[in-house]
């Protein structure tokens, strides 16, 4: 164990990840799990592990974040903890990149077929133990619009073209020639390409400018049979008019693996729609992910202790402010 502490962050009554033994053995690991316990281990913590990306205790407990130097998710999004006190200061902030991305994928291009062949309605169907024959689509030559032209997109987009889909993917601004991505288009764009959309893909960072990118308006350019897949930030749509769309017909279906609230409040319409998918945000999540990422943030922590570059450091400022999609 190094003069190091680390707070590390878990949800209230979570138990700690598989893994975390290979963060003791380099520094004082200190567990938090609500506002007192966090504003305890901040009191000496150089380093902050936000296991739970999800957590909004940070700002409260700042004042007690004196130490403080470097913060860690478990997580591809960074966007619970860029605080504005965190964004004006000079704390380091890394990610979990290079985990989830291509699990997150495999299951869009999976929830994609799902749509097509109707593999949700042949489950309803075999509970029921009726026998009703139906006929299915294909995806081959459908389009899909992937928004986000980060790492998820990365993965995917290779995976939608083998299977036989156009793919058209936005970001900040326009580029050609991406070996991943082909053409990249730019936001400015949007609201050309979803009415050619068969399936939309949400894969973008929360931030103020992303905050319900698919608004009322937007739902309104799709065609009746289009898809929505969310897998970035429940905070990406505007739920009250993605529902609306979906009863009134305008959107044949949704999938969704993120929500403005988490878990998803029992009472909440999209758990009873059939042509709905709801999961916990989960789409990333591989057996044995959580070593994975407490392996990933200890060889951080193991370069910072020997002053070494970070790995996966985010431009605070730059996320912050929205300059990044």
């Amino acid at each position: 164990m190094g003069d190091t502490t680390v707070a590390v962050l878990l949800a209230g009554g979570e138990s700690p990840p598989d893994g975390l033994d290979l963060v003791s053995e380099l520094a004082d690991v200190r567990l938090a799990d609500d506002a007192t316990s966090l504003a305890r281990a901040l009191e000496e913590a150089q380093v902050l592990f936000a296991w739970d990306f999800r957590s909004r205790l940070l700002a409260p407990a700042w004042r007690h974040a004196r130490a403080l130097r470097w913060i860690h998710t478990g997580s591809v999004g960074v966007d619970a903890v860029l605080i504005n006190d965190v964004v004006a200061g000079d704390v380091i902030v890394t990610n979990t990149r290079g985990v989830f991305e291509r699990p997150i994928a495999e299951y869009v291009l999976a929830l994609v077929l799902m749509f097509a062949k109707d593999l949700h309605g042949t489950l309803a169907l075999q509970r029921e133990r009726r026998w009703r024959h139906r006929e299915t689509e294909t995806i081959m030559g459908t389009r899909a619009v992937i928004l986000g032209a980060g790492g998820v997109a990365r993965e995917l987009a290779p995976l939608l073209r083998a299977a036989g889909m156009e793919v058209q993917t936005v970001g900040r601004t326009a580029r050609d020639g991406d070996a991943a991505l082909g053409r990249v288009y730019a936001t400015a764009d949007v609201d050309e390409l979803l009415p050619g959309a068969d399936y939309v893909v949400l894969a973008l960072p929360l931030t103020e400018d992303t905050r319900a990118f698919l608004d009322g308006r937007r739902l309104a350019l799709l065609r009746p049979g289009a898809r929505v897949i969310n897998v970035g930030r429940g905070g990406l749509i505007d739920e009250d008019a993605l529902l609306a769309a979906l009863n009134a017909g305008g959107v044949a279906g949704a999938a969704l693996d993120v929500f403005a609230t988490e878990p998803l409040p029992e009472g909440h319409p999209f758990w009873m729609m059939d042509q709905v998918v709801v999961s916990p945000h989960m789409s990333g999540d591989l057996i044995g992910w959580e070593r994975d990422v407490v392996g990933g943030f200890a060889e951080n922590l193991r370069r910072w202790q020997a002053g070494e570059p970070l790995l996966n450091v985010i431009d605070k400022r730059g996320l912050h402010s929205g300059r990044r999609s």
